[in-house]
């Protein structure tokens, strides 16, 4: 997983009601990440940040490398630590650790890459021969004209539509990825919105893992943050929330957008630029499968369940078929690779011939390196223990800052499937509040405010979230500090904590 090095800065005051009273805030705060103290060479970019703000005045920093995962590092990790900790109380700076992420779970999911919030898949098809199960897509998608080679002018039957056909998009016969043809698009700049897209509905079944793939090319295009690949249903809401970094001028090249159908039968698959300014796209070589068992979670709250095809006989682990895990697994890479085999040992109720169901959970990586944990694993919160009192050994904070924002699954593994989601986050918040008072006497604690902020992202209809987020904010101590980006909500959000109670920082 890759992260920039970057630092921002955070004005962040005492209290809200003092916000316009105060001619000077007493909080001055830099937020410091992409450092994680693996190489000698960090020490001196966090100690050269230090420095630059301790000249501006700066009077903490939120530092982000690695503390809510402690367990297990090297000796040079902790010495780097305390050099970083000595030169902060050099320059009068308060190290505040910004830890123990659950929409980023890296912690977590460093001590148990289980621990991954889970998609469900029912029924895939499994067929044996002599001993080994193997899978098999059932009822394969259709994908029309993925290929691009069949089109009049600079139109393309079996799409749902491409933008302005012979101004934006266009037949191309002199380049293209495979076949005779491509679709290029241009002149993004004549849409109001910089719009040059293409979009096709495809049938699939509900509950089941599919792999869209597809072949892109680049010229001078700017505005490459505009670049989507869409899986959409209901009009709007994203099954594979991914972003790629595509380069302005490259040569072809796959990517590869996994998702889960849900309760859909039909999704719409899109691709091209959603404010392009400037520049030439190719599309080439669109295909859709039925995914196979890949990254498959084992925790109890994602049980693996095999079936025989009617349903009527139920299998067991360990007795009818050997363990069923991905030996590939890793969560920040999906590269296709062979379906898992169901291997079938001697005296097992499975024999040569049947046709099974397997049902499994799976994560899903979104954006560009997000995965989330699941908030009602119980795992979660021993881990949580440990690494408190680790912390608290090591640094003595006299605050801490959560990692509870952007969660953006949750509510569809059968540990927290049906929950109240906004309930579940404020327990799982207040839990770990009142494990870092526990085992840190005396600390602060922080939360950033988007989770809990109806004017943010607490509501329904977030990402791959089953449940509503609406009214977290009822279920956390009013003691809890919250932190808001300024530049990501409005004075009526900051009103709203106000009136709530809250602490507000930012």
């Amino acid at each position: 997983m890759k992260t920039a090095a970057r630092f921002f800065l955070l004005l962040l005051i005492g209290l809200a009601s003092a916000r316009a009273e105060q001619p000077k805030y007493p909080d001055r705060w830099v937020w410091i990440f992409g450092w994680g103290l693996g190489e000698e060479s960090d020490v001196e970019k966090i100690c050269g940040v230090l420095e630059t703000g301790a000249k501006h005045g700066i009077n903490g920093a939120c530092l982000s490398c690695g503390l809510d995962h402690l367990e297990g590092k090297s000796a040079a990790y902790f010495d780097r630590l305390a050099r970083v900790k000595k030169k902060a109380d050099e320059l009068g700076i308060e190290l505040i650790p910004a830890a123990y992420s659950i929409g980023y779970g890296g912690g977590f999911l460093g001590h148990n890459k289980n621990l991954a919030e889970g998609l469900p898949v029912v029924g895939s098809v499994y067929e044996v021969k002599g001993n080994v199960g193997h899978f098999v897509p059932e009822n394969p998608p259709v994908l029309k004209n993925g290929d691009f080679e069949n089109f009049h002018g600079d139109k393309f039957p079996g799409f749902g539509f491409h933008d302005e056909p012979g101004k934006i998009s266009f037949a191309d016969t002199k380049v293209f990825h495979g076949g005779k043809a491509s679709m290029r698009l241009e002149n993004f700049s004549s849409d109001p919105n910089g719009h040059g897209r293409v979009m096709q509905q495809v049938a699939v079944k509900p509950h089941r893992a599919y792999r869209f793939d597809l072949w892109v090319k680049t010229e001078s295009l700017e505005a490459t943050r505009s670049f989507m690949v869409q899986v959409l249903v209901g009009g709007s809401r994203a099954l594979a929330p991914r972003e790629f970094d595509i380069q302005p001028t490259a040569d072809w090249r796959k990517l590869s957008a996994l998702f889960n159908s849900g309760t859909n039968e039909h999704v719409n698959l899109y691709a091209g630029m959603w404010g392009g300014r400037g520049g030439k796209l190719w599309l080439d070589d669109w295909s859709i499968e039925e995914a196979g068992p890949i990254n498959v979670l084992r925790r109890p709250g994602t049980p693996v369940k095999i079936s025989s095809d009617d349903g009527k006989q139920i299998f067991e682990e360990g007795r009818d078929f050997a363990r069923f895990e991905d030996p590939a697994f890793n969560l920040w890479r999906g590269e296709k690779h062979p379906p898992i085999p169901l291997k079938i040992p001697a005296g097992s109720r499975i024999h040569d011939g049947d046709r099974l169901r397997v049902d499994w959970y799976h994560p899903m990586l979104i954006n560009d390196s997000q995965v989330t944990c699941c908030m009602a694993e119980p795992e979660i919160y021993e881990i949580l223990d440990a690494e408190t009192k680790l912390l608290g050994a090591t640094l003595h904070p006299k605050h801490v800052l959560l990692g509870f924002d952007e969660i953006r699954m949750g509510g569809t593994c059968e540990a927290c499937r049906g929950k109240d989601m906004a309930k579940l986050l404020g327990d799982c918040t207040t839990r770990a509040a009142e494990t870092l008072k526990k085992n840190i006497p005396g600390v602060n604690v922080l939360v950033w405010s988007d989770m809990f902020d109806p004017n943010h992202n607490a509501h329904g209809n977030f990402y791959l979230v089953e449940g509503d987020y609406t009214g977290s904010w009822n279920y956390i101590p009013k003691d809890i500090g919250i932190a808001v980006w300024r530049g990501a909500v409005s004075e009526k959000s900051l009103n709203f904590f106000d009136e709530q109670g809250f602490r507000v920082l930012g």
